[in-house]
């Protein structure tokens, strides 16, 4: 599964880093999983009886089928 920077920056920021080092930051992954975290909270009827680990799960999986889709 290609999981590339959600938001790459341009090279010479790795050939030249920052003093504090450099950091590539979110993956698209993370990024997907939060996106889709955030609109399964949004409904008031997202799976009562689920914790929040489990809706993580869920997140992380509609990421991934997210990027599998990407691709095709």
């Amino acid at each position: 599964m290609n999981n590339p920077p959600a938001f790459p920056t341009s090279n010479w920021q790795k050939i030249a880093p920052m003093a504090n080092g450099y950091n590539e930051g979110m993956t698209l992954r993370d990024y997907f999983a939060a996106k889709a975290m955030q609109g399964l909270f949004s409904d008031p009827e997202w799976r009562i009886d689920m914790d929040f680990s489990d809706t993580a799960h869920a997140a992380y999986n509609q990421a991934d089928a997210m990027l599998k889709v990407r691709e095709a």
